[in-house]
C-alpha cells in the first residue's frame, strides 16, 4: 500500500464528512487507506463511518488524550510506505498527494515533507519555519510584534526572504498535513505525547533531523487549510483565560525543557 491518511477527530464529524466525500471524487493513482481516529468526541462520528465510509479504518479513542497521542493512534495501524497525518479542516487540491509521493520517492533522504497551505482565498499561509526561541511568545503576543525589531524577527522566524513557490529544506512544518515516511519512525518514534496540543509538529521535525532526515516544503503540492487559531490571544495575560492558549505556552516551555543545552540539529 502507498499511502495511510489518519485523520483525528476532535468533534469535527461534519468536516471530515466532507473530507470523506471530497477523497472518493480525487481518483489517486495510489493505493491507500484513510484511518480516523475519534478522540472521545461523542459526537456520533463511528456510527457515520459504519453507515456512510465502511472502506474506512475507524479507530476509538476511549479519552481524548490529545493531539499526539490520538494521530500515534492511527499511526501504529498504518500499512503504507508513506503516512500523511492530515488535520480536518484541509481539502487537497488535485494530485497534492501523488505529488508529496512521488517527491519523496525520488529523495530518500527526505524524512517529512509538506505541502503549501493555502486559505480559501488563495492566500499563502505561514506553514514552515525556524526553530522558536525564548522570544517567540514575546513577538507573538505582545505589543513588540508592532515594532520593527519585532516584524524583523518574526520575518526571520517565517522564513520571508524565501520564495514560498519554491521547494526549501526547512527547520520544521506545520502539521495540517505533514507526509511520512514510515520506514523511518523504526530510527525517529511516533509523536511525542508529552505535546498534548501544539509544537508536536516542531518537535517531530526536529527528531527528523537528529536522526538524519531533511525536512521539505514542496509548494507544487498544494492543499486547502481553513485555518483559525484557536490558540491566539491578543497578549500574554489573555492566554491565562483561554484553554487552547495555555495549551500552546505549556507546550512551548516543554519543548524548550526538552532540548536545553542541545544544538540545533538544522541551522540555516
Amino acid at each position: 500500500m502507498d499511502l495511510s491518511i489518519i485523520i483525528l477527530n476532535y468533534k469535527t464529524k461534519e468536516l471530515i464528512r466532507q473530507q470523506l466525500k471530497a477523497f472518493r471524487s480525487l481518483k489517486m493513482a495510489l493505493s491507500y487507506e484513510i484511518i480516523v481516529v475519534d478522540n472521545a468526541s461523542d459526537d456520533g462520528i463511528g456510527q457515520l463511518i459504519k453507515d456512510n465510509f465502511p472502506e474506512v479504518v475507524f479507530i476509538q479513542n476511549s479519552l481524548n488524550s490529545g493531539y499526539a497521542a490520538g494521530n500515534n493512534l492511527g499511526l501504529a495501524r498504518a500499512q503504507g510506505k508513506y503516512l500523511v497525518v492530515l488535520n480536518p479542516d484541509t481539502v487537497i487540491i488535485d494530485n497534492a498527494l501523488e505529488r508529496l509521493f512521488d517527491f519523496m520517492e525520488a529523495n530518500p533522504e527526505v524524512g517529512i515533507v509538506g505541502p503549501q497551505l493555502l486559505y480559501p482565498n488563495q492566500e499563502i499561509q505561514e506553514s514552515y519555519a525556524r526553530w522558536p526561541n525564548l522570544m517567540l511568545p514575546l513577538y507573538r503576543r505582545t505589543f513588540l510584534k508592532q515594532t520593527s525589531f519585532g516584524q524583523r524577527w518574526l520575518s526571520h522566524f517565517f522564513y520571508k526572504e524565501r520564495d514560498p513557490e519554491k521547494p526549501a529544506e526547512v527547520d520544521w512544518l506545520h502539521g495540517a498535513c505533514l507526509l511520512v515516511r514510515k520506514a523511518s519512525l523504526v530510527k525517529v518514534g511516533p509523536m511525542d505525547e508529552r505535546f498534548w496540543m501544539y509544537l508536536d509538529d516542531t518537535d517531530w521535525c526536529r527528531r527528523f533531523w537528529q536522526a538524519g532526515y531533511k525536512v521539505v516544503y514542496l509548494p507544487q503540492a498544494k492543499i486547502y487549510h481553513y485555518h483559525k487559531r484557536s490558540s491566539a490571544g491578543s497578549n500574554l495575560l489573555a492566554a491565562i483565560f483561554n484553554k487552547p492558549s495555555r495549551e500552546h505556552l505549556l507546550s512551548f516551555f516543554k519543548y524548550f525543557w526538552k532540548y536545553r543545552g542541545q544544538d540545533n540539529p538544522h541551522k540555516t
